[in-house]
């Protein structure tokens, strides 16, 4: 299989352990809800830089390892996996740190009012007003709700964070990469 684009891929999560002796390894996942972590049949796992840390990094220097996905299962706040090719603890240990991610045409086909916070991204934030607020930079969960950071996408400068929550976000539309907000501009 030929290596996928880094704009193909989404990072879900990262190995922080070896679980127990028959190879398994404990992910922590970057969702409270690692639905498409759970259900992916396949697993990039690579040690390159985040995006977000200023190196335009690409797939040659990756160097990602694809993995078939034996089984995945959630314990204890965490993923764990069993991967094709690692049969005990020691191969397990020695991929702590990786980075795990998959193919966006891999996750699970979301319901008519749902979708996924790597899709927020990129689209304009506007106000009851129809004031542009600025474009959605990222998605975090801060543990109570959503939050997400709006501002200018070129110099990656956040301007505001504004919480996920349907008192505020009264509209959101993929299609037209949109997402309308009961929130005042000079807040």
């Amino acid at each position: 299989m030929s290596s996928p684009s880094l704009n193909d891929l989404i990072e879900l999560g990262a190995v922080s352990e070896a679980q127990g002796l028959q190879g398994q390894v404990k992910v922590r996942p970057h969702s409270s809800e690692p639905v498409a972590l759970l259900s992916s049949k396949a697993v990039w796992l690579s040690l390159i830089p985040r995006r977000d840390a200023g190196v335009s990094a690409s797939v040659e220097q990756a160097s990602l390892t694809q993995f078939k996905v034996k089984s995945a299962k959630m314990h204890s706040g965490n993923v764990v996996m069993a991967l094709e090719g690692v049969s005990n603890r020691d191969q397990a240990l020695a991929l702590k740190g990786a980075r795990i991610l998959v193919a966006r045409d891999a996750f699970p086909i979301p319901d008519d009012d749902s979708y996924y916070w790597i899709d927020l991204i990129g689209c304009i934030a506007v106000n009851l007003q129809n004031e542009a607020l600025g474009e959605v930079i990222d998605v975090t969960e801060n543990g109570a709700h959503g939050v997400i950071a709006i501002g200018d996408v070129s110099n990656k400068t956040i301007k505001q964070l504004i919480p996920f929550v349907k008192e505020v976000v009264k509209n959101v539309d993929l299609a037209n990469k949109t997402i309308t907000l009961d929130w005042q501009s000079d807040w």
